[in-house]
């Protein structure tokens, strides 16, 4: 998923003692290693989860990785843990398709790039508009053979629990069906949350429990494992209560709430992505 250069460079940059790579994203001497294990997390899940080991899985892991691209960190991302255990799924576990949502509330660049003129991974990412890193338009639907295989849902400031409910239940969901996944993946940030300092979502708390149950009930019906590795959130306390949040969801039995379709932006981006999917 990341060119020998791009691995080399992480690691000769750490190794002498580390420094910055832009002017948002800094190493130190254990960076590299670090990173290595953030990935090796992701890995060491998604063979347990395909081996029937567990049904559901969550890395907490650091550094985060969705901005991460195939040549260039960024975003405080070095390697991509999503992208790269999504391609190990395939590559050497045998997993013929993989869905992969990222509800991080800024854009997984990194993993909609390795991905986009591909159609063995559905890419769907749920973002705030205008935020960094800049991408992630409503019109950008992948390429080539991934024509239709990456789905951008921006939202704008402001944005509450019901409007991302929507989205998920009208749009995401019928679409990851008729996909029939045999793998998904949440990059699950945590950012989108109304105290984040980083952003201008207004999820609650309780908003990341409804979407993991969710995607949970999805990943259950199309008998798909589910595994969530861990990307943004930078309010300590907050992310760590969300956290638990989407673990107890997980593992409960309550149903997930259901949202009548939000007018405007959901009717929006289903006339743009029923040109590819059922809706």
């Amino acid at each position: 998923m990341h060119s020998a250069d791009h691995v080399r460079a992480i690691r000769d940059l750490c190794a002498s003692g580390g420094g910055a790579i832009d002017a948002d994203t800094y190493v130190g001497e254990a960076s590299y290693e670090a990173a290595l294990h953030a990935v090796g997390g992701a890995c060491a899940m998604t063979r347990a989860l395909i081996a029937g080991e567990a049904e559901y899985g969550f890395c907490g892991v650091r550094p985060s990785g969705h901005h991460a691209e195939p040549g260039r960190a960024m975003g405080f991302c070095l390697f991509n843990n999503v992208a790269i255990a999504a391609e190990l799924a395939i590559r050497e576990l045998g997993v013929r398709r993989v869905f992969v949502l990222d509800w991080d509330v800024h854009h997984g660049n990194g993993t909609a790039e390795a991905f986009r003129s591909r159609s063995d991974v559905l890419f769907v990412s749920i973002h705030q508009v205008g935020l960094y890193p800049g991408s992630g338009p409503l019109e950008d639907i992948g390429s080539g053979e991934g024509e239709g295989y990456t789905i951008n849902l921006p939202v704008p400031a402001g944005s509450e629990e019901n409007l991302w409910l929507s989205l998920l239940e009208h749009i995401v969901l019928p679409i990851a069906s008729a996909f029939e996944p045999e793998l998904v993946l949440v990059s699950a940030g945590f950012d989108a949350h109304r105290a984040d300092p980083l952003a201008g979502v207004c999820l609650d708390t309780g908003s990341f429990g409804e979407m993991t149950r969710h995607i949970r009930d999805m990943a259950r019906t199309v008998g798909a494992p589910l595994g969530a590795v861990l990307e943004g959130g930078y309010e300590p306390k907050v992310l760590a209560e969300c956290v638990i949040e989407t673990l107890q969801a997980l593992g409960d039995s309550r149903q997930a709430r259901s949202v009548a379709p939000e007018r405007v932006l959901t009717s929006r981006a289903m006339a743009q992505i029923g040109r590819y999917w059922p809706l």
